[in-house]
């Protein structure tokens, strides 16, 4: 073969790839966060590995979702409300606005009233305090309100599509339904498993955020979150061995202690406690 000195082709490179330069700066972020510690890899590279506050943080994280729905919520007829007023020059401090109170699980009831179940004001003037009071002739107030009708056409339901929710979980079920059907009968391999259990949780995850959480007495007699919560729990909990199975597997060629550290988090049999290791005594 005829040898192109001409030909621009890739140089070898020298030195730290930018793959790993990336990695490394990553790493370095999430220790300052205080998510990974470094530890000393004794004349090798240095080991990362997680915080037990980062452990702390996503054992709560996993017990929010895990026990999503699992006692209904009571309910006494008490609302949050926050009604605000801004200058009509303000729209970019409008939107940050109803961005900060959606993401603080309020709806908008009317233009400028938002409402939510939850009749705790703390985690909502914080965040109102820090966006409204620097905006000259903004004006806002927190309220615990109550409807003369609850449940009537122009109560707080008109602010929520509970249909569009309810289709939503009944969307869950039949979506996940032959995946219960095979781990019921022990076809589900370790890497399947792995796979599968990430896209449930997932899924999931994405109906919790969505879900407000209504006073029982207000849903539907046929809601069916109890249904999906139920699917959930009895996969998510099938599923934990052959995951970390396969996840071991996978990471083990460069992690050479990966079984003893790789864990994973099951439902407590009471959802008022945190998700439990199940390779730790229960």
């Amino acid at each position: 073969m005829e040898a192109h000195d001409d030909v621009d082709a890739p140089r070898a490179q020298a030195g730290p790839s930018p793959q790993h330069l990336l990695a490394r700066a990553a790493l370095s972020r999430l220790a300052r966060r205080g998510l990974v510690a470094v530890r000393d890899g004794g004349g090798r590279a240095p080991a990362y590995h997680l915080t037990a506050g980062a452990i702390a943080r996503h054992r709560s994280t996993m017990h929010r979702f895990l026990a999503f729905g699992a006692v209904p919520r009571a309910g006494d007829g008490e609302w949050l409300a926050v009604s605000y007023s801004l200058p009509e020059a303000r729209q970019p401090q409008r939107h940050a606005l109803r961005r900060t109170l959606g993401a603080l699980g309020l709806v908008r009831l009317y233009d400028s009233v938002w409402i939510g179940p939850d009749p705790d004001p703390a985690a909502v003037r914080g965040p109102l305090a820090d966006l409204l009071d620097p905006v000259p002739g903004a004006r806002w107030s927190v309220l615990r309100v109550r409807f003369d009708d609850e449940q009537g056409p122009h109560g707080p339901l008109a602010a929520y599509d509970v249909d569009g929710l309810a289709a939503a979980y009944r969307a869950f079920v039949d979506a996940h339904t032959p995946l219960r059907e095979a781990v019921r009968r022990g076809n589900v391999g370790p890497a399947e498993a792995l796979v599968a259990r990430t896209v449930l949780m997932d899924a999931w995850r994405r109906l919790v955020l969505a879900d407000p959480d209504l006073p029982a007495h207000l849903l539907p007699a046929s809601w069916p979150r109890d249904d999906a919560r139920r699917l959930l729990v009895e996969v998510h909990t099938a599923l934990g061995a052959p995951a970390r199975e396969r996840l071991v597997e996978v990471l083990t060629p460069a992690w050479p202690d990966a079984a003893a550290w790789v864990t994973y988090f099951v439902a407590a049999d009471d959802p008022t406690q945190p998700p439990r290791r199940a390779d730790a005594p229960a």
